[in-house]
């Protein structure tokens, strides 16, 4: 069986995990503790995940996971990819992780069941962020610029089973965002746009992150 290394953070990760949940192919989920740095390189030189491991060969890269288990029978990612659906992503990168990151430092995170593990993710991601205290402190006018954008996505869904009504890897990238955004208290999501963010969920078989919220 397919073994999948992952932290339950990583929004890489959640789209490796995404094609085994949408083709229904069995594999075993192993996270690794955030200042493993030993485990990862080993196995493909670098201290990166998700790593995939098929008969003791890995491969890392989620988009290359994703392909090759998209290979396994007929393949699901058939769609048309939209640039404006990029170009939305492209956007929310930086507002998203901007305020992402902090809740994740202190969030339950198996990756972080250490204080090792939680200390080297905030010492490394401080870095481009600035203080996390210091984000977690602004005010609920934070996230005006994420309620926008999300208003925005509301008119590029075309389908609460994939937002351009045939699963392509834009449903994947744009899944993996949205995980990351439920993160986030006190965002706004256009029925539209929880309608989808709901449905993928289920069909890919990764829980939202509602429930730790903050």
């Amino acid at each position: 069986m397919y073994q999948l290394y992952v932290y339950d953070h990583c929004p890489f990760c959640i789209k490796a995990r995404m094609i085994f949940g949408l083709k229904n192919i069995p594999f075993n989920l192993v996270i690794l503790q955030n200042d493993d740095e030993a485990t990862p390189k080993r196995m493909i030189g670098a201290k990166m995940v998700p790593i995939l491991e098929d008969n003791g060969h890995f491969m890392g890269e989620s988009m290359d996971i994703v392909a090759r288990i998209d290979q396994e029978g007929a393949p699901i990612l058939t769609g048309q990819i939209n640039p404006a659906v990029s170009d939305w992503m492209k956007r929310l990168n930086g507002p998203l992780y901007r305020q992402f990151l902090p809740r994740a430092a202190s969030a339950p995170f198996p990756e972080f069941s250490t204080t090792s593990g939680r200390a080297y993710f905030i010492r490394n991601k401080e870095r481009s962020t600035g203080a996390f205290t210091d984000i977690l402190s602004e005010g609920p006018e934070a996230l005006a610029p994420l309620n926008s954008l999300l208003a925005e996505l509301a008119s590029l869904i075309h389908s609460k089973e994939a937002v351009n009504t045939v699963l392509s890897t834009d449903d994947i990238h744009l899944f993996a965002q949205l995980h990351s955004l439920s993160l986030i208290k006190g965002l706004i999501y256009p029925p539209e746009v929880e309608a989808y963010r709901q449905t993928m969920s289920l069909k890919c078989g990764v829980p939202l992150l509602d429930g730790l919220a903050v």
